[in-house]
């Protein structure tokens, strides 16, 4: 693998010393907070409605906390890394209800609006407190220690964990009209799509190598696979060319649409993207709380998988799987831009062959069920999580993520 395609901040998160990783995890904690800083100034009580894809902010800031604290001030076995056995017997919390109110594996979602949860200034005060005790926790690390990747194993867990959680609460705010104004987060023009990169059929090797620093347990199991010959696109298709389908009455003709499409459609009664309306010839798009007018050189983006794959039918093109989008992104990194916006791809999430859970057992093992891959990362995703072998993994009807996707040519797979 040529070094430089991997982002050198999701290098450094899977792979850095103790001392590195106490910085990013302070660095986290400060995003986090941010975050919910927003909620807290454009929300009335914090109040959200109850939706699927949503969470209470305040429960979304105990449970980043909450899960630290669980797998490593509480885990008498963190040492062991992903070998631990997870039912090890954990020392109490400092908050005797925090597993009733926080662990998201028992609290069902529906129940977290109803929660007698602490208020946000002594939920601040755990969390200050939590990580205090984690970074003590780290600075004990023996850097020299043959077992390092082990020792750091559940730090590196915490730290993605609450990157995953800092990107959710983003698209969050994006669904609730929450104004985000840090640059960090904001989309970037693309220019005019570039040709596309072409290859030639033979072996690849799929998936992170368990020697590699730290990886999550669906991205193990590293394999050959064999694939064909394929022409895909150098960067995510943009409104500039997504918006003609729209146009052209490609959400009305049932022909561009899969079964499972129609029944989306249908059921939503979707006539355009997500966020956005037309008013007269021009496009308007939904951020920051307000209407503004639509960057047709930004990313198409808040798309299901079902729009990604009706407007590949009407242009004549598919999707890309997983294993051809890595590819690219590992060996053509200077041509193959990434991390605009997730990247929906024409994968099954499954588990790779030997797949073994690591600890946190709800992470992969449950989402085995069909729902798409994706890859890349996106504009609202932290750089540390950017890693071209990370398995991002959601059920096609998802639109309120940052997602969109790059097409390949037919007749090349």
């Amino acid at each position: 693998m040529n070094p430089i395609s991997i982002p050198p901040a999701a290098a450094a998160a899977r792979q850095s010393t103790a001392t590195a990783l106490a910085a990013m995890l302070a660095d986290a904690r400060d995003d986090t907070l941010a975050s919910f800083a927003r909620f807290e100034q454009a929300l009335h009580g914090l109040q959200v409605p109850l939706r699927a894809e949503l969470n209470p902010p305040l429960w979304e800031l105990g449970h980043i906390g909450w899960f630290q604290d669980f797998w490593l001030a509480r885990f008498p076995a963190w040492r062991q890394g992903w070998r631990a056995d997870p039912d090890t017997r954990r020392r109490p919390a400092a908050r005797a209800d925090a597993d009733a109110l926080y662990n998201s594996s028992q609290v069902p979602h529906d129940s977290r609006w109803t929660l007698p949860l602490p208020d946000a200034a002594t939920t601040r005060a755990d969390l200050a407190a939590q990580l205090q005790a984690t970074l003590a926790m780290l600075a004990r690390v023996d850097e020299g220690a043959a077992s390092r990747d082990d020792h750091l194993y559940f730090f590196r867990l915490a730290l993605l964990h609450e990157d995953m959680h800092h990107e959710a609460g983003l698209y969050m705010a994006q669904g609730l009209g929450v104004p985000v104004d840090d640059p960090r987060w904001q989309p970037r023009p693309l220019p005019a799509p570039p040709p596309a990169l072409a290859f030639d059929a033979g072996p690849w090797r799929l998936g992170s190598e368990a020697d590699a620093g730290f990886a999550f347990d669906n991205e193990l199991g590293a394999h050959e696979v064999i694939l064909g010959a394929c022409e895909i696109e150098a960067q995510a298709v943009r409104w500039a060319e997504f918006l003609p389908f729209v146009e052209a009455g490609g959400y009305t003709q049932d022909r561009w649409w899969s079964d499972a499409g129609l029944q989306w459609r249908q059921a939503s009664g979707a006539t355009v993207p997500r966020y956005l309306q037309r008013e007269g010839a021009a496009w308007r798009q939904w951020r920051h709380g307000r209407w503004q007018p639509l960057q047709p050189d930004e990313a198409a983006c808040h798309l299901t998988q079902f729009e990604a794959e009706a407007w590949c039918r009407w242009a004549g093109r598919r999707l890309p799987t997983e294993a051809e989008w890595e590819r690219a992104a590992l060996t053509r990194p200077a041509g193959f831009r990434w991390g605009d916006v997730w990247e929906w791809t024409a994968s099954p999430f499954a588990p790779y062959p030997g797949f073994r859970p690591h600890p946190y057992r709800d992470y992969s093992a449950p989402w085995f069920d069909g729902r798409p891959v994706l890859r890349g990362a996106s504009f609202m995703t932290q750089p540390r999580m950017r890693h071209p072998r990370y398995r991002n993994f959601f059920p096609p009807q998802r639109n309120d993520v940052p997602a969109g996707f790059r097409s390949c040519a037919l007749g090349c797979a």
